[in-house]
């Protein structure tokens, strides 16, 4: 059974679904550290627990206690080493400390060279974010064309789906330089 939608239908489903791009983009981003602590660059590590892949954040909570340190402290004691494993295998150059009831990590200053680095990683990721609009776009495109608009209709159809593209890639590049100035900012 096909289901055909009206324009307004078409319009708000794409708009919600790139609303869910600019918010994947803002978490994602968010991992990206720029030389403070911020307790969401732990957001994607897991840690083997008891046999299970476990979110860092369901073992632990994390805070921080100055602006460029942050504190681990496990529910359970006996996954600390297991904490740390998983930190220093996730890539992210922490150098996590264990002392016996706690993981302390503190954040290194940024170097030039590291700086760039990672305003490459957030360009790419905003382009993944540019690739999901306009595959937003497209199946919208799509949806317009399956069901039969009358062609001045259509095209007006299509110039509100351009519109809102233009529109979110703006808010995406407005992201970007917001992530990349504070990146770079020493």
């Amino acid at each position: 059974m096909i289901i055909f939608m009206d324009s307004d239908m078409i319009l708000l489903d794409i708009t919600d679904k790139m609303d869910k791009t600019i918010e994947n983009l803002g978490k994602r981003f968010t991992t990206v550290r720029a030389g403070r602590a911020n307790p969401s660059s732990l957001d994607g590590i897991m840690v083997e627990y008891y046999g299970v892949m476990t979110p860092l954040k369901q073992l632990a909570t994390i805070s921080v206690p100055e602006a460029r340190q942050l504190l681990i402290k496990p529910f359970d004691k006996s996954c600390l080493g297991a904490i740390e494993k998983a930190i220093l295998a996730s890539n992210l150059g922490y150098n996590p400390g264990n002392d016996g009831e706690t993981i302390r990590i503190v954040i290194p200053e940024l170097t030039e060279e590291r700086r760039k680095e990672l305003a490459k990683q957030v360009k790419a990721i905003a382009e993944d974010a540019k690739v999901s609009i306009r595959n937003i776009r497209r199946e919208g495109l799509e949806e317009v064309e399956k069901s039969d608009f009358p062609e001045d209709e259509e095209k007006s159809l299509e110039k509100q789906i351009q519109d809102l593209v233009n529109e979110y890639n703006k808010k995406i590049e407005d992201q970007l330089k917001e992530k990349e100035q504070e990146l770079l900012t020493v």
